[in-house]
């Protein structure tokens, strides 16, 4: 699995949720993500299709299919449970 995180600085969700995101890398090992900021990485950005509304999490399995996205602030028992799930893929 991986997981796509798309932010901006100023963008207050993206910053309240950097200290759930912080607490999930702490518990888990192998953890593949990429961190894109939607103004500074326009290109990589625009594949994904993200919308207007920050942040955009996406979920990918190991050939880059899209699995799941949640847009918009997470618990972090919400993010936990999705990264379970597909930690199999």
């Amino acid at each position: 699995m991986k997981i796509i995180k798309i932010g901006a600085i100023w963008c207050p969700g993206c910053l309240v949720m950097k200290k759930v995101w912080k607490n999930i890398v702490a518990d888990y090992d192998n953890l593949d993500i990429t961190e894109l900021d939607y103004d500074m990485d326009n290109v990589e950005v625009s594949k994904y299709n993200p919308g207007k509304v920050l942040p955009v999490v996406i979920f990918l399995d190991k050939d880059n299919n899209e699995l799941e996205r949640l847009v918009g602030e997470q618990t972090e028992d919400i993010l936990r449970r999705k990264i379970d799930e597909y930690e199999k893929n």
